[in-house]
């Protein structure tokens, strides 16, 4: 069988830089994934060029980061960290500053900022577009009281346009397939669904039962969606002879520094201080640290698209207790936690005391978990993206397409 031809891919992350420390301003879930894929592909032998805004003023333009991928900043905006609500003011700013883009036989943008920057830049250029989108606008007369509102003015209307517009749409999960179907109104054949994959070489099970004191973990981004007052309200629960410690890892969400005095200050209230410890951003290999030695990784978040975490937790043999909403419901299985409908403390703290008393339970959860992340790999994810690339490349001439939609 004859090899297919490599390919040379635009990835486009507007509002933050894949390769800025997750757990920091808006850096998350979405970075890992494009950060752990883009490296796959070129492990693959393609070519790929990621492009993202400039937040430092220290940035080189143009950094060569191997022989097939760079990174390119944009000059858009003041050159430091802004709220991503901010951002669409710099989107015609950011979409002059690709004209420096490499040719290239794709240009996949992530999240609806870097979209709207680059579906037009594509056009111009007869270049197919695919679209991901991480999170979706919440209507305000939506059900999802505690998720995502419009950040920005033009952000529900943009995203729309984007899932028509688009010669495709990668979900990453079954859930936001929906979402996208339901809400934003996409041709259904055009979107696929690549669930995210774990490095199980960097996350894998430490050394917990040798720990004087157990601990729990809660690594997110601190901002209301993340719901982290109920993991410090699930600890206050518990008997203080039973009592887990909480670690929190991650930063406040640019716009969002007051949620981390707040958090501060109910572990104050609850007296459960000296039992929540607060650790900040952390590294790849510190965060699999951490999660290696947990008890028990908790989610509690209003909604997720997927909830990469859990998958980095089950790779721990660590085992979830999380929200069943959203993607979570996709990301944690029987094998790997628990899924939970009720935000009651009080429900959270027994079924993690539950674990807790249960040595024999954690360790065949620890184990299932363990082996399901195995059959999760980036490389099968950087695969099947490539070949959402190569169904758009089959199709005919993008440039005709784009001029009759123009």
């Amino acid at each position: 069988m004859p090899q297919k031809p490599r390919l040379s891919v635009a990835v486009i992350a507007l509002h933050t830089s894949p390769y800025a420390t997750p757990g920091s301003g808006d850096v998350g879930g979405m970075n890992v994934l494009v950060r752990a894929t883009v490296e796959q592909m070129v492990a693959a032998g393609h070519r790929v060029q990621v492009v993202t805004r400039r937040s430092s003023r220290d940035e080189p333009a143009l950094r060569t980061l191997s022989d097939r991928l760079s990174l390119r900043v944009v000059a858009a905006g003041p050159p430091e960290p802004r709220p991503k609500a901010e951002h669409e003011a710099f989107v015609d700013e950011f979409r002059a500053g690709l004209d420096e883009v490499d040719e290239v036989d794709v240009i996949h943008s992530h999240h609806w900022l870097s979209g709207m920057a680059a579906l037009p830049f594509a056009r111009e250029r007869g270049i197919p577009h695919v679209q991901s989108y991480h999170s979706i606008a919440a209507n305000a007369a939506t059900p999802l009281a505690e998720g995502e509102r419009p950040e920005s003015p033009g952000r529900m209307a943009g995203e729309a346009w984007l899932a028509k517009s688009s010669d495709a749409i990668v979900a990453v999960s079954h859930a936001e397939e929906r979402t996208i179907l339901d809400r934003l109104g996409a041709d259904p054949a055009r979107v696929g669904v690549v669930l995210p994959g774990v490095d199980t070489q960097l996350f894998r099970p430490g050394r917990r039962s040798s720990l004087s004191r157990p601990y729990v973990v809660a690594a997110a981004r601190i901002e209301p969606l993340k719901g982290l007052d109920l993991a410090v309200r699930t600890i206050a629960e518990i008997d203080e002879a039973d009592r887990p410690d909480l670690i929190i890892a991650g930063g406040p969400t640019v716009g969002a520094e007051p949620c981390l005095d707040e958090l501060r200050a109910l572990a104050d209230e609850l007296h459960v201080a000296d039992r929540v410890r607060f650790v900040g951003p952390l590294g790849r290999q510190a965060l699999a640290r951490l999660l290696g030695d947990a008890s028990a990784a908790l989610i509690p978040s209003h909604s997720e698209t997927y909830g990469l975490i859990a998958l980095e937790a089950a790779a721990s043999g660590t085992p979830v207790l999380a929200t069943a909403a959203g993607g979570l419901c996709e990301a944690v299985t029987e094998q790997t936690g628990y899924l939970l409908t009720s935000r009651r403390p009080r429900e959270w703290a027994a079924r993690l005391r539950a674990l807790l008393a249960d040595p024999a339970r954690a360790q065949r959860l620890a184990r299932s978990a363990r082996e399901y992340a195995l059959t999760r790999s980036w490389s099968r994810a950087a695969h099947e993206t490539v070949e959402i690339y190569r169904s758009v490349l089959q199709e005919p001439c993008c440039a005709a397409v784009h001029r009759a939609s123009a």
